[in-house]
């Protein structure tokens, strides 16, 4: 029987909260174990305050795994990829990872995420500076929003994230491909019966979202 090690984490501020709280993730994990007859030999819990980067819990549920020969099963893959500290902690600790809401991630996806959020990140302090040095000059009082263009910056962010999210269905997309069906359309009905959701969020697939897919992948 496969055997998994649950990993859920929320912040001091999302407790409680519907989707991400506890609760919600261990029960993402029960259903994933039970659908794939898979045993749950621990869970483990972290609550983050936002401001301290170490994750104790993690690196316990990873030893745990590598010991157990185990998985680390994950809820939700966006958020926690989205940090480059817990991307090194899976990658360096050598465990197999599975996310529950993207069960097609792999490692590669998990550098993807991370180098992603990095750049998002680098280019928006970048811009930021800009902007401010900008404001400075007209003679813009700093400390205050006033005449400060941010507009670039928010447009470079979603052109990342849409990237991120296009390079994530790829994935999925090419899984579909090898099992021989190779029709945009076919494609589109897979994925919707796998329950991948649209880059908008939608559960209806269409040929041409697929391509848009393929290509800003490539």
């Amino acid at each position: 029987m496969t055997k998994i090690v649950g990993y859920i984490r929320v912040s001091t501020q999302q407790q409680g909260k519907s989707g991400l709280g506890l609760e919600a993730q261990l029960a993402a994990i029960n259903s994933y174990a039970a659908q794939h007859g898979a045993e749950i030999v621990a869970i483990y819990e972290e609550i983050e305050s936002g401001k301290i980067n170490s994750r104790p819990e993690l690196a316990k549920a990873l030893a745990h795994a590598r010991k157990a020969k185990a998985s680390l099963v994950v809820a939700k893959l966006d958020r926690l990829a989205r940090s480059v500290s817990f991307v090194s902690q899976i990658m360096d600790s050598g465990a197999d990872f599975i996310a529950v809401d993207n069960p097609f991630a792999t490692r590669l996806t998990l550098h993807i995420l991370a180098a992603v959020a990095e750049h998002e990140a680098a280019m928006i302090s970048a811009r930021t500076k800009a902007a401010l040095a900008a404001a400075k000059a007209r003679g813009v009082r700093l400390g205050s929003p006033e005449g400060i263009d941010t507009s670039a910056a928010a447009r470079a962010a979603r052109s990342v994230k849409a990237k991120a999210r296009a390079i994530n269905i790829a994935a999925i997309v090419a899984d579909i491909e090898r099992s021989g069906i190779n029709t945009l359309t076919g494609v589109a009905k897979a994925l919707e019966a796998r329950g991948v959701k649209t880059p908008s969020g939608h559960i209806s697939w269409q040929p041409g979202q697929v391509s848009r897919i393929k290509q800003m992948a490539a």
